[in-house]
């Protein structure tokens, strides 16, 4: 008996001591796990202590009442909503937490906005792999990378510490994970946007946008839920090789609509339509025949492109880029971004072309030659080249003149002339004529001395007999001198009377012939001779002074008497 009585009363005092400990300490496991309201009582350095109701004060870290990113928000005297976790030790000490109170009732609240597919807010506070943390009110969510904007975003750095809206993608309460996304709620307000823009857009609006995208032909521009495409020829009135000149991605830019097609839903821009028109009053202000200096901005096959001023171009084709250098690139005359001084040569306003010329500033120089040689003078100067119809004499750095092969000796033939001469060789020669239009100086160098023929030139005439030296017998004719230095040719028909003696082998070189002139070419001198033309004359004379056929002389006997007083006066 005495054992189970010793027993009992243990157990009582066990139940006692248990009843007043819980009295004691306050302690009700009823508030383990429940939010409890509670008013701070005071601060210390790194906890708020709280009254929340029960025998005992607990303590919540400061860093607990922080935003995400900011300082603490908390003062005595104010009532908060703290999680009851547990006793901390036999001194009565409470733990509880601000954050975990904060958290079940931003899960509370996040899971009715889930199931409501609603929208919530909250703020980017951190990055981590992969993404973003994201501070929904108290409970921690995962953005991920590709879900913060609907195009790739560079610096994330402006939407930091940003309250703003998100679309609770995944939730698990379980494991504690929440997965939102930014990119959703934009796409969203982005279809709201287009829709709204699209139904009221018309050509001629003026919108705000930004670049989206940069490719080779334009720009893309978000112009808030649409996009639209800016060519680069609308850009700027100046010209622009690459949109990158002009445009960077994510710069903001203020556009007009061009075309709107409502079908398609294709939206062209233009950002130079908003400036004036530079080609307005062009052909006033550049007229034919005036000088500007200008800008290289574009170098061609056929030309270069000058900027006299922003949006105004004029093109200076090849041909009108340098007196002297012909079938050159225009890159060899000309560079890009070279300042250069042109003459408008044509305007057309209706085409915006301007035609421009580079030569036209310089002076011509066939002109200056003309002006400082006359015709007669003589220059000197390198042979530069040779070729099978003549040479071509250096007179400047630019221009040569040509001394055909019929112009370098009085006596030779052109080829043979030709041997005497070589490329480098310093000659004389006499400006015979000069073509400014076709650009052309033509010289001669036999024209440096007296002609030898020009005295028998002077004295010959057609129809007179000369008498000449065969030089040369060939199947059709032969070839004569006449006074050793003019060229004659008597052709076969024409070197006797009877066709029986139209022999030329009957004639041998050497051999003196008398003939009648036909013909002088004082240019080529050269005459054109006949021996059956003088035969013929010889005759009619003959009959003239001796006889006719009436009085019964034979032809015979009339020639005979004129050979025979011919002899005679050659005697006498």
């Amino acid at each position: 008996m005495a054992s189970a009585t010793t027993q009992t009363a243990d157990h009582f005092r066990g139940e006692d001591f248990a009843t007043l400990l819980d009295e004691t300490l306050g302690r009700d496991s009823g508030f383990d796990g429940s939010v409890v309201r509670g008013r701070v009582v005071r601060l210390t350095d790194d906890y708020a202590i709280v009254d929340v109701g029960l025998k005992s004060e607990g303590r919540v870290a400061l860093r607990e009442f922080a935003p995400a990113g900011a300082k603490p928000e908390v003062q005595p005297g104010d009532v908060v909503e703290l999680y009851v976790e547990r006793y901390e030790d036999r001194d009565g000490s409470i733990v509880l937490s601000r954050e975990k109170a904060r958290r079940e009732e931003a899960w509370t609240s996040l899971e009715k906005a889930f199931e409501a597919n609603q929208r919530v807010n909250g703020t980017i506070y951190g990055r981590v792999k992969g993404g973003f943390t994201v501070d929904l009110g108290g409970a921690m969510a995962f953005l991920p990378g590709s879900q913060v904007d609907i195009r790739p975003v560079r610096d994330v750095g402006p939407l930091m510490g940003m309250p703003q809206p998100f679309q609770i993608l995944k939730m698990d309460r379980a494991r504690g994970n929440i997965v939102v996304s930014r990119r959703a709620v934009l796409e969203e307000t982005r279809a709201e946007q287009r829709s709204e823009l699209i139904q009221g857009l018309t050509e001629g609006m003026i919108l705000d946008g930004v670049v989206k995208n940069i490719t080779d032909y334009g720009a893309f521009v978000d112009l808030g839920g649409v996009d639209g495409l800016l060519h680069v020829t609308d850009i700027a009135w100046k010209r622009i090789n690459h949109p990158s000149e002009a445009l960077q991605i994510g710069q903001p830019v203020r556009v007009q609509v061009i075309r709107f097609n409502p079908d398609t839903q294709r939206i062209s821009l233009g950002m130079k339509q908003l400036e004036a028109d530079p080609w307005e009053n062009v052909a006033l202000k550049y007229p034919p025949g005036a000088r500007f200096s200008g800008r290289v901005t574009n170098i061609t096959d056929y030309g270069a492109f000058v900027e006299l001023e922003p949006g105004v171009e004029g093109l200076v084709h090849v041909s009108e880029m340098s007196w002297t250098k012909k079938n050159v690139h225009p890159g060899k005359i000309v560079a890009t971004s070279q300042e250069v001084d042109v003459m408008v040569l044509d305007v057309d306003s209706a085409k915006r072309r301007i035609s421009l010329g580079l030569k036209q500033v310089q002076r011509n120089p066939w002109e200056q030659f003309a002006e400082e040689h006359k015709v007669g003078s003589t220059v000197e100067g390198e042979i530069r080249n040779i070729t099978e119809f003549g040479l071509f004499i250096g007179l400047s750095a630019d221009i040569d003149g040509m001394v055909h092969m019929s112009d370098l000796s009085w006596d030779e033939a052109g080829e043979e002339a030709m041997k005497h001469f070589e490329k480098g060789q310093v000659v004389k020669a006499k400006v015979l004529d000069v073509d400014v239009e076709k650009e052309r100086i033509s010289l001669g160098i036999k024209q440096l001395q007296e002609d030898p023929a020009a005295d028998a030139l002077a004295s010959i005439q057609k129809g007179s007999i000369v008498t000449c030296i065969v030089t040369a017998v060939q199947a059709n004719g032969i070839e004569v001198k006449v006074d050793d230095v003019l060229s004659g040719f008597i052709r076969r028909a024409e070197l006797a009377r009877d066709k029986a003696e139209q022999r030329p082998e009957r004639f041998a070189v050497g051999e003196r012939v008398d003939a009648k002139v036909v013909s002088v070419d004082r240019t080529a001198r050269k005459v054109a001779l006949t021996i059956k033309g003088r035969e013929v004359e010889e005759d009619k004379q003959a009959i003239n002074e001796y006889g006719s056929a009436d009085s019964g002389a034979s032809l015979g006997d009339i020639l005979g008497a004129a050979i025979r007083r011919r002899n005679t006066d050659g005697e006498g």
